[in-house]
């Protein structure tokens, strides 16, 4: 509360610091189980997370349940049930659900075309990657970036 009510240089930069501390602290008092599924939950088991990287690391590669499987060192069927269970949906899932956060991301960029976010998601067209998007978002990408200049 002092360093919000003081003057002093560089407050802002301080105040930026202590937010990521506590939101830090915040996620590591969360208790990770079974009974809160989530991205923590896929991350604290070390071998969902070894797969959980690999999607973040590269989005655009056309991954298989046996590719990540194979990341995560389990059997398809066992990285199936786990990976839901400990992130509360299937992995492929998980992969549309990332690939589409970071198309609107780069969609409100604006610096590049549907075509290129396509492109960067892991869709070999623009039109397989608008039909996905529209039906994932409920509008097409050119209306979504549009509606985000407003």
């Amino acid at each position: 509360m002092d360093e919000c009510r003081a003057q002093r240089p560089a407050r802002h930069v301080v105040l930026e610091r202590l937010l990521e501390l506590l939101l830090i602290e915040a996620l590591r008092s969360m208790p990770i189980c079974n009974a809160c599924p989530g991205v923590m939950s896929g991350l604290a088991d070390e071998r969902l997370a070894a797969a959980i990287r690999a999607i973040h690391a590269n989005p655009a590669h056309s991954w298989t349940l046996a590719e990540l499987a194979k990341a995560a060192a389990l059997s398809r069927s066992s990285f199936f049930v786990r990976f839901r269970e400990a992130v509360g949906v299937a992995p492929m899932v998980y992969l549309l659900t990332w690939r589409m956060a970071l198309a609107k991301n780069l969609l409100r960029g604006k610096s590049m075309a549907v075509a290129e976010v396509a492109e960067r998601v892991g869709y070999r067209s623009a039109s397989d990657f608008s039909v996905a998007f529209s039906r994932y978002v409920g509008q097409p990408p050119a209306w979504f970036a549009a509606e985000e200049d407003v």
